[in-house]
């Protein structure tokens, strides 16, 4: 396993309502710069044919990856077929977290108790 999770946030365009009240930038800096991560990155929406693309490219078997944007299991049927072709079990190896409809605060706390697990 790598030594450290990597937190991948989904941001659904920018334009989803469902996170109207996150404060992405804020978001992001505070798990870069607070929490036990690798890196963090962000993608516009990886529901759709580059955001399969990126997941070919990106992930890695052995590595743990902490994703933020919509509801788990969509992003099961979205993401497990594409990590599946190379080598990466979606089950073992992402945490999906629904970070829709939450304050800025309230998704850093969802994250940082989801990578405090890992890490234990």
């Amino acid at each position: 396993m790598a030594e450290k999770p990597i937190f991948v946030m989904c941001y659904c365009t920018g334009e989803c309502p469902g996170f109207r009240d996150l404060n992405l930038w804020q978001l992001m800096n505070r798990v870069r710069t607070e929490m036990d991560v690798e890196f963090d990155i962000v993608h516009p929406q990886l529901c759709v044919d580059d955001g399969e693309r990126f997941w070919k490219y990106f992930a890695r078997p052995g590595h743990r990856y902490v994703v933020g944007g919509c509801d788990p299991r969509m992003q099961r049927k979205m993401f497990k077929d594409a990590l599946a072709e190379i080598g990466v079990d979606f089950d073992q190896n992402i945490v999906p977290l629904d970070l829709r409809n939450m304050s800025t605060e309230d998704a850093i706390d969802k994250v940082r108790q989801a990578l405090a697990t890992l890490n234990k």
